[in-house]
């Protein structure tokens, strides 16, 4: 690489980071980190938990976006130094050192320039992840249940807690429809543009004459309910059927009625919940959820767009989005962005990065 080559790219990389530092507002965030800290030090702050566990979530959320923005611009300021040292010395070693490193801050400012594109209305808030398998029968369960264990596996590769609320085991694989929330922050405007139906392609292990098969499942991401939300549900418009959780092959879970299943009469949304043994506390969670999706249905009405929650016949459920093909050939394809792999193991794995990456960046393109 020649030294010129060299000293426009640390320019360019340069100026990509103070754009990052000015949206991200580095001062701001850190007068609202001194804000939290006095907050966080206040002795009756544990009086009430939930909102002691939101400022110090919060809080260190802010002070790891600060860390992170801090650490890459010193590199990025080693970097000139470490390649000044290359040539000086005329070092080989030095100079292969310096080019791994700028691959690495390359790599790491384009993953900080995404999170900066991640600027609406709910895109800060946690994420609420519906699954649900469609055409393909039991295919379609297992491809469901693949999904379900990707997002958790990406989740659980950056350290963001899961919670399942709740799973509907199909009979003889797989699941029919699951819901789990992603509590970290930025979850939901990352996760947002997975929303869609996903396709799966390959020989199926439950076809005795070993057919190739296609099946598809709907992925819904939503954005957690907050109080400032006002999201009013009348009980007089609610069905409330409680029925015994159940797991893999019908096996009960609980030994008391606690599931719960609300059903929205206006809208005809229905959520479940059954992770919890208390009825009370199940109720209180499938509540959650029930605004979470009357929120994300108001909020596509006010920005007008044609898709709508299940519940309303919309299309979201119909916009194929990613195909994952297992035979002939090996590759995972977003057919929006044409972003693929050919390694669907991996994909299915949680190494999904690459696909969040490039559908937030075409979704920014298509607001423009």
């Amino acid at each position: 690489m020649a030294v010129v080559d060299v000293s426009e790219e640390l320019k360019s990389l340069s100026s990509t980071m103070e754009s990052i530092e000015a949206v991200l507002d580095l001062d701001t965030m850190r007068a609202e980190i001194a804000a939290l800290e006095e907050q966080a030090a206040a002795p009756s702050l544990w009086d009430n938990p939930d909102e002691a566990q939101k400022v110090t979530s919060k809080l260190s959320h802010l002070q790891a976006e600060v860390r992170k923005a801090e650490a890459l611009r010193g590199r990025i300021d080693d970097l000139a130094v470490l390649f000044q040292m290359a040539e000086e010395e005329d070092d080989s070693d030095t100079r292969a050192e310096a080019e791994s490193e700028l691959t690495s801050v390359r790599k790491a400012l384009d993953e900080m320039e995404v999170r900066t594109l991640l600027s609406g209305e709910y895109d800060a808030r946690e994420a609420l992840v519906n699954i649900r398998a469609e055409a393909g029968g039991v295919d379609a369960a297992d491809f469901a249940e693949k999904l379900q264990r990707m997002y958790l596996r990406w989740a659980e590769q950056r350290g963001y807690k899961t919670e399942i609320y709740e799973t509907s085991f199909a009979e003889e694989a797989g699941i029919k429809s699951t819901t789990f929330a992603v509590q970290a922050p930025y979850a939901y405007g990352t996760l947002s543009v997975e929303q869609g139906t996903h396709r799966l392609v390959r020989i199926s292990p439950y076809d005795n004459q070993g057919r190739r098969q296609t099946s598809f499942a709907g992925v819904e991401i939503l954005p957690v309910v907050e109080q400032t939300d006002h999201i009013e549900i009348d009980e007089s418009e609610l069905r409330v059927d409680v029925y015994r959780s159940s797991g893999p092959g019908g096996q009960g879970v609980n030994t008391t009625d606690s599931a719960v299943r609300l059903t929205h009469l206006p809208t005809g949304i229905v959520v479940s919940c059954q992770n919890e043994r208390s009825q009370i506390q199940n109720k209180a969670t499938a509540m959650n959820v029930l605004q979470a999706k009357l929120l994300e249905r108001r909020r596509q009405e006010e920005q007008e767009k044609m898709n709508a929650l299940k519940g309303d016949g919309g299309n979201s459920w119909g916009n194929q989005m990613r195909s994952y093909v297992l035979h002939p050939y090996q590759m995972v394809k977003d057919l929006r962005t044409e972003h693929e792999v050919g390694n669907p193991e991996a994909v299915f794995n949680g190494e999904i990065d690459g696909f969040l990456e490039a559908g937030i960046r075409w979704r920014k393109q298509q607001e423009k």
